[in-house]
């Protein structure tokens, strides 16, 4: 059985980094597919645990010249006797997926861990040691000594961003004077023809080299780690063009600093101030994107701060608080009004409403009592409640949420594909047009050639780090899927958020879907002189012993206090009879009244008008005379017609499957605003319908519930299932929708054709930038007088990396077309009729 780990990895710059990592976890022995996602900074990896494992692909990152994130976690292991003990242990740690390395002391009972803070939970390690056998002590729930998986990832973060602020300061500290020493004198004449006759060019350049020397060999040290192994791997990446851009200024200028009779008279400048403001202002450009990445990943941060930290759970006739992750299936567990809810469950006792927006989108409360399900993360409200824990740790439908988002943030859509196949010959071409650059300049630049040719190969160089175009793809993912959990819309993967956007036909299973999927009674309609509770009453204790669904919406209409029947008689074809308090009645289609001899009037007209749109009437006769019709129905889903209506302004055509007659389709399709149907299909059928709607190269969305219509969505370009907050494990879907809102899909459609444009913009911005500046680098312009240093390149290749993320953080704030507060509007679900 294949494994799949999460790495998180750091040091990685650009597109092509994340080539070489992905590269050199495919070569590992085992390894069955390696997918790295540059705006998460993470690691996807599937293989056999038979031929590899955490560890081997820990070193293989690190062998690239990356840090992969490992985080460790000791606790106390009760129950060891002897040596024995201490190595099953280890082999149970061991065989927990996203565990590095384990250790256990006997003498201290305690055990050490390596693990992937992303694949595994120090509860899962500690779940592993009670399966061997042992015991791990409650941890204080105030203080758990194990770090979260929100903790870590916000460690590490903190931890880069604090590691480039203290490299921005230091450059920046020797930068500034030296930019100042090199500059000003050439922008003032009178200063520089000062400082030559009082100090003397050559005791400047020494300064300048005492300035730069600790920025080239300080902050700028991370950029000879990465690039040397980059370029020992055969992979040029970003830190490899400007190791090569920074060393080829400081070492020119240290030559001319050491031996200046080895160059001509007209060559003898030093660039101390190219490599040293030019590795600053990079390192500045990383700063802010790593601020940036940061915000990208706050849709993240949000969910995983859903998850409780402590619960109160009742065991033994005692109540004592606990960490949520020390839960246990069956527990029972207390909520106080205003807590969040530390885990899933059933409510057994108490009665409250509770708000689960964060699991649907939607903003109002839903009401909780016994019986019903609750779910991990949402907030209780006003009341009190107990519930049964019926899914704990990563089996509540919060962690499976994280799972998805994280999953389709870390997968790579169709569309990056362009960007990887660029990516992987631009860093090589990119060095040959700085060679022929350098080649060009020296023969054809006259005097000060030398100088000439080196500041241009060093702008082009620097102009041309892709880290714009490796950010372009994942961090419009990253934060679109983000936004879009928050609006109660799950992407499985970047490919399902690209295809959503891109499907022009949107197949609509009926059941369930468009409509509620339980009948319910729309019309009652009594004749003169019989009142409608009445008339309900008196049907719903006739119908009582029948096993039809017409019966049972008959009797959810009726409430409670139904009277019984006796001498029930079920007629098959026409309908049933009962006494029922002393009154015989018949119940039934028309053919049953007119079997009886009863006229219908005007009750067969109105009959005739609920059958055009799809209600089923059912007469009933009250002894011997036609007292009334009521009339059932599934009815429309609140707010499908609103749902198509926009998914029609969005351009797309909208279809219905089902199984019904082609005359309840149609009627259902009129009142929901459907024009094309496809009825009388059978379950297995609904793929074959699929595929045909798919004739001539069209992108089908099938949207169903995800279950009965698997085949169909597995058939679809893209399936979207309609399923409720903890239900989200649908595997045949690709996107999930919470809420069970048909008005989720034109929100999920939208979302999805913002989050391309964004990615579109993102290339392009990408592209062209590089494109359009590395002639200029080059020196193409410079007979018109136009050049582009070094440093205004640094400051460039910066901004085009910070515009990247920058347009992409537009993604937060995406407004849905539908709103989650929206209602339905009059007319678009059947009503109760009331007698006039």
């Amino acid at each position: 059985m294949s494994k799949t780990v999460t790495l998180d990895i750091s040091g990685m710059t650009c597109a092509a980094c994340v080539g070489r990592v992905e590269r050199g976890l495919s070569k590992v022995e085992g390894v069955e597919a390696a997918s790295v996602n540059l705006a998460t900074e993470r690691a996807s990896v599937t293989f056999d645990p038979a031929r590899t494992n955490a560890a081997a692909l820990v070193r293989q990152v690190e062998d690239s010249g990356y840090a992969a994130g490992v985080a460790s976690e000791s606790f106390a292991v009760e129950g060891m006797t002897c040596a024995a003990c201490v190595g099953r242990v280890e082999r149970a740690l061991g065989k927990v997926d996203g565990v590095v390395g384990a250790s256990v002391n006997l003498a201290t009972e305690r055990a050490s861990v390596q693990y992937l803070p992303g694949t595994v939970s120090p509860a899962e390690l500690h779940a592993a040691v009670r399966e061997a056998g042992y015991e791990v002590p409650q941890a204080p729930a105030a203080g758990a000594e194990a770090e979260s998986r929100l903790e870590a990832e916000r460690a590490r973060k903190d931890a880069e961003i604090a590691g480039l602020r203290r490299s921005v300061g230091v450059a920046a500290a020797f930068s500034v004077p030296l930019f100042l020493i090199a500059m000003v004198p050439m922008l003032y004449a009178p200063l520089h023809h000062w400082l030559l006759g009082t100090v003397g060019e050559q005791t400047l350049n020494w300064v300048m080299l005492a300035l730069a020397a600790p920025v080239q060999f300080g902050p700028g040290l991370r950029f000879y780690r990465t690039g040397w192994a980059a370029l020992r791997h055969r992979s040029p990446d970003m830190n490899t063009l400007v190791m090569l851009g920074t060393t080829a200024a400081f070492g020119y200028s240290l030559l001319v600093t050491l031996a200046p009779g080895l160059f001509p008279v007209g060559s003898r400048h030093v660039y101390y101030e190219a490599s040293g403001v030019v590795i600053t202002l990079i390192l500045l450009g990383k700063l802010f994107e790593a601020i940036a990445k940061g915000r990208s990943s706050e849709a993240m941060r949000t969910l995983l701060q859903l998850q409780p930290q402590t619960a109160r759970v009742q065991r033994g006739g005692e109540v004592s608080e606990i960490a949520a992750a020390s839960v246990r299936v069956g527990d029972l567990v207390l909520v106080r009004a205003g807590e969040r809810l530390p885990v899933d469950g059933e409510v057994v006792e108490g009665r409250s409403y509770v708000d689960e927006s964060m699991l649907t989108g939607e903003s109002v409360p839903v009401q909780k009592a016994a019986g019903a399900r609750v779910t991990g993360g949402t907030v209780n409200g006003t009341g009190a409640l107990t519930f049964r824990a019926t899914g704990v740790g990563a089996d509540t439908a919060l962690a499976r949420i994280i799972r998805l988002v994280e999953d389709a943030q870390a997968s790579r859509p169709p569309i990056q594909g362009l960007a990887d196949r660029v990516v992987g010959v631009f860093v090589p071409i990119v060095l040959v047009i700085a060679a022929v650059t350098f080649a060009v300049w020296l023969l054809l630049g006259g005097e000060g050639a030398l100088a000439n040719a080196l500041i241009h190969t060093v702008a082009v160089l620097i102009i041309a780090c892709p880290c714009a175009m490796g950010l372009a793809t994942p961090v419009s993912i990253m934060v679109g899927s983000g936004r879009a959990a928050q609006l109660g819309v799950l992407f499985r993967s970047g490919a399902a958020l690209e295809g959503l956007g891109e499907a022009r036909v949107v197949a609509l299973d009926k059941t369930g879907t468009v409509t509620r999927g339980v009948m319910e009674v729309t019309d009652v309609l009594p004749a003169p002189g019989f009142g409608r509770e009445e008339l309900l009453r008196l049907t719903a204790a006739a119908e009582s012993a029948s096993e039809h669904p017409l019966a049972r919406a008959i009797e959810r209409a009726a409430g409670s206090g139904v009277p019984a029947a006796s001498d029930f008689e079920a007629i098959p074809g026409y309908g049933l009879r009962a006494t029922v308090e002393g009154r015989r009645l018949e119940v039934g289609a028309a053919r049953f009244m007119e079997r009886l001899g009863l006229e219908l009037g005007d009750l067969g007209a109105q009959a005739g008008a609920l059958a055009a749109q799809a209600r089923t009437p059912v007469f009933v006769a009250v002894d011997g005379g036609l007292t009334g019709l009521i009339a059932v129905a599934d009815p429309l889903r609140e707010g499908s017609v609103r749902a198509i209506e926009e998914l029609r302004r969005q351009g797309s055509e909208v279809a219905l499957i089902t199984g019904d007659t082609r005359a309840t389709a149609e009627a259902v399709a009129a009142q929901a605003g459907i024009a094309r149907v496809l009825a009388e299909v059978l379950p297995e059928g609904k793929a074959q319908a699929v595929t045909e709607l798919q004739a001539g190269g069209q992108k089908v969305a099938f949207v169903g519930d995800g279950i009965n219509d698997a085949p169909a969505l597995a058939q679809a370009d893209v399936g979207v299932a309609i399923g409720t907050g903890t239900d989200v494990a649908v595997e045949t879907a690709d996107v999930i929708l919470m809420s069970g809102d048909l008005r989720g899909v034109p929100n999920a459609v939208a979302l999805s054709r913002a989050t391309l444009r964004n990615i579109r913009l993102n290339l392009f911005w990408a592209f062209a930038y590089n494109v359009a500046l590395i002639p200029v680098a080059a020196g193409v312009l410079s007979p018109l007088g136009v050049n582009l240093s070094p440093v205004l390149a640094a400051a460039a290749m910066g901004l085009s990396s910070v515009f990247v993320l920058t347009n992409a953080l537009r993604l937060r704030g995406f407004t849905p077309p539908i709103p989650s507060a929206e209602t339905a509007r009059p007319g678009e679900v059947g009503q109760v009729a009331h007698p006039a």
